[in-house]
């Protein structure tokens, strides 16, 4: 079952308008919704119609802004439980350390670059994004079923995304990064080839949500009671095993059926079997940060499970198909720097404008400061603070202090223990825009990818690249990926 507590805040906002008399949004009985109020039968429309005015007016306002990119997705509910308590010697986050608690969660699956209207089973990164509604706060996971990105410093995001997006004159492909600009980024970014390989292989075609991997792509920092680090990689790997359709089916599919994936997902759901993951981490001692070819900080790199094992942490089950799905998937915001006590973030570059970037798109795209409090984003935890005012705000705040000191409000809300404490690093250097050298190796994970692969992998691979570039126009840009 779906964790009680986040399903009964949400029941609160849920309607069931079945039995029910149509009105206005004022609660005014309608008995008659097919004709405008005019003069006569074949005179002029009255601006006195308030019934039609209102639905004109909200029909216009129905749509906002999609995401940039993950515009097209699918998002279920269900909850997670740790195995056993083993983590809690590295993390004080109480959802990855108490097996008696089952967190409810929101996991919300998508592709990258196409429209919220685009065909499931395009050639493309799929995002895998967690909320975990936890009694510590909410926490996000929002990673991708790829371990490592394009590019590794946020700086370049506009760029990569200018140009995996359609062509800005003709608006042409959709969905896809077989064309001229995303291939010349490709070939002035050598730091994208690792990225590219996993890109052109059978990983960016799952089979089903509920058959690919998820990774948390950056490193992050758990932290323990005595406020001891340790780097972690996030990993989740699907019950059913990872399955991949090939480009021929795929481009049938998207044909036959656009919405194959997220029909895949809701439809199981429905049926009551549900979606099962299993979450992981990679643990590196921060004495040990050095001790490897590259850079933990470096998203274009992945820990080779050699190295480090993935150590098994608990289950992630998904049971319950949204409501409503623009109330619901449409409307979640996740974000990196959500995080709860015992996990804190890394100097990662790409993380770091992340953290900045969720946020800011989230303001315009769900209308102001206020979309914490949209039904599918609140936290169980209580939430008590001095924000006030702007766009859509429902809580009614009692009181006349907003504002921290105060006497006149009895001191509160109070600051005190068990409050989230940052990681104690200590940080010295000059202020300069260079990156380091040991983000300098572009090429010998990209050769670690391809030979890992089996012979008919390596010649779908082979065959990706051939029609990604077949679609490129301009010769100097095809033989630059080339070289």
């Amino acid at each position: 079952m779906v964790s009680d507590d986040k399903q009964r805040q949400v029941d609160t906002c849920r309607v069931n308008q079945r039995e029910t008399h149509l009105t206005t949004e004022q609660g005014v009985r309608i008995d008659h919704t097919d004709d405008s109020v005019t003069v006569g039968e074949r005179g002029p429309t009255l601006l006195a119609d308030f019934h039609a005015r209102e639905k004109l007016t909200h029909f216009d306002h129905e749509r906002i802004p999609e995401r940039v990119v993950h515009a097209r997705g699918a998002g279920a509910y269900g909850s997670f439980r740790p195995h056993t308590d083993w983590l809690a010697e590295y993390t004080t986050a109480e959802f990855l350390t108490n097996p008696a608690v089952l967190t409810p969660v929101f996991t919300r699956f998508s592709t990258v670059a196409g429209s919220r209207g685009s065909a499931d089973t395009v050639r493309d990164v799929r995002g895998f994004a967690t909320k975990f509604y936890t009694r510590q706060g909410n926490y996000d996971l929002v990673g991708n079923n790829i371990p490592v990105f394009f590019i590794q410093d946020g700086i370049k995001f506009p760029d990569f995304v200018h140009a995996v997006k359609p062509e800005p004159d003709s608006e042409i492909p959709q969905a896809q990064s077989a064309h001229d600009t995303f291939w010349d980024f490709v070939s002035l970014q050598p730091e994208t080839m690792h990225m590219v390989m996993w890109l052109m292989s059978d990983r960016a075609l799952p089979r089903s949500y509920r058959m690919m991997q998820g990774f948390g792509v950056h490193t992050f920092r758990l932290i323990n009671s005595r406020g001891r680090g340790t780097f972690v990689k996030f990993h989740w790997k699907p019950a059913l095993g990872v399955h991949s359709l090939v480009w021929d089916e795929c481009q049938k599919i998207a044909g036959r059926d656009p919405d194959f994936n997220r029909r895949d997902l809701w439809e199981v759901i429905e049926s009551g079997a549900g979606a099962y993951y299993e979450l992981g981490v990679q643990l590196v001692d921060e004495a040990d940060e050095d001790s490897f070819d590259f850079d933990l900080l470096d998203a274009t790199k992945i820990i080779p499970e050699e190295q480090v094992p993935v150590r098994p942490v608990g289950t992630l089950v998904l049971n319950r198909n949204p409501d409503n799905f623009f109330a619901e998937t449409e409307q979640v915001a996740f974000h990196t720097a959500n995080v709860v006590p015992g996990i804190d973030f890394t100097n990662d570059p790409l993380l770091q404008a992340r953290n900045f970037s969720y946020l800011d798109t989230q303001l315009i795209r769900l209308g102001g400061p206020n979309f914490a409090q949209i039904p599918v984003n609140r936290p169980v935890a209580l939430v008590s603070n001095d924000h006030r005012d702007g766009y859509h705000q429902h809580r009614i705040h009692q009181g006349r202090a907003s504002y921290l000191p105060n006497t006149l409000g009895g001191g509160c809300p109070a600051v005190g223990d068990g409050a989230y404490t940052h990681y104690q690093e200590k940080v010295e250097g000059t202020v300069i825009r260079r990156r380091s050298k040991s983000f300098g190796d572009h090429y010998g994970q990209a050769t670690l990818f391809w030979n890992s692969m089996s012979m008919p992998e390596r010649e779908h691979i082979v065959a990706a690249f051939r029609f990604e570039l077949n679609k490129v126009g301009h010769r100097p840009i095809r033989q630059a990926v080339v070289d």
